[in-house]
């Protein structure tokens, strides 16, 4: 099983950087613009229009609530790259470099993705997408209380730890529905 997961988690994320490269070519990065807080509310935003439909059964947006995971996944790539890069450094990267930026990010990620299925044996296959987005919108309330506490944690993990989390649990709600087709 965790070889599929490895290539269900690759198939996920080729995509997704896919239409990330596209729309750096689109619209450059202007993504650079965005303070931690504002790529949290964006995250947010996402995952509370999912639960909007999952709890109402319906939208008036055709946009796929598999786009919607598909954008938390990017927007959670851009806040591991924004980490990563000097607030007062140049707003504009090459697509190239944010291709780098973007393929190490995945794979630390898709790193902590490996030990953790190890550990809890892929427990999240059991979840119900509807707890996946639940988790993503309880790691973003973690992000925020941190953003408030200036980044510091006593006891707990830090922004990126949490980011990943959710990249995670984005792969994995595409995942499931792509095993339901």
């Amino acid at each position: 099983m965790v070889e599929d997961t490895n290539a269900q988690f690759d198939h996920i994320i080729a995509a997704c950087k896919d239409v990330f490269l596209k729309k750096s070519q689109d619209y450059g990065t202007s993504w650079r613009v965005l303070r931690p807080i504002s790529i949290t509310d964006q995250i947010m935003i996402k995952a509370l229009r999912i639960r909007h439909i999952q709890e109402t059964g319906s939208q008036k947006i055709a946009d796929k609530t598999e786009d919607e995971f598909r954008g938390i996944i990017n927007y959670g790539i851009i806040a591991l790259i924004q980490q990563t890069l000097p607030a007062d450094d140049d707003w504009e990267l090459n697509v190239e470099d944010v291709e780098i930026y973007y393929d190490e990010k995945v794979n630390e990620v898709r790193h902590l993705m490996q030990n953790k299925n190890h550990d809890y044996g892929e427990a999240w296959r059991q979840m119900s997408e509807e707890s996946l987005v639940d988790m993503i919108l309880s790691k973003l309330q973690r992000i925020r209380q941190i953003l408030k506490n200036k980044g510091k944690t006593l006891v707990s993990e830090g922004i990126e730890a949490n980011v990943m989390d959710i990249i995670n649990y984005a792969v994995f709600a595409l995942i499931l529905e792509e095993e339901k087709k």
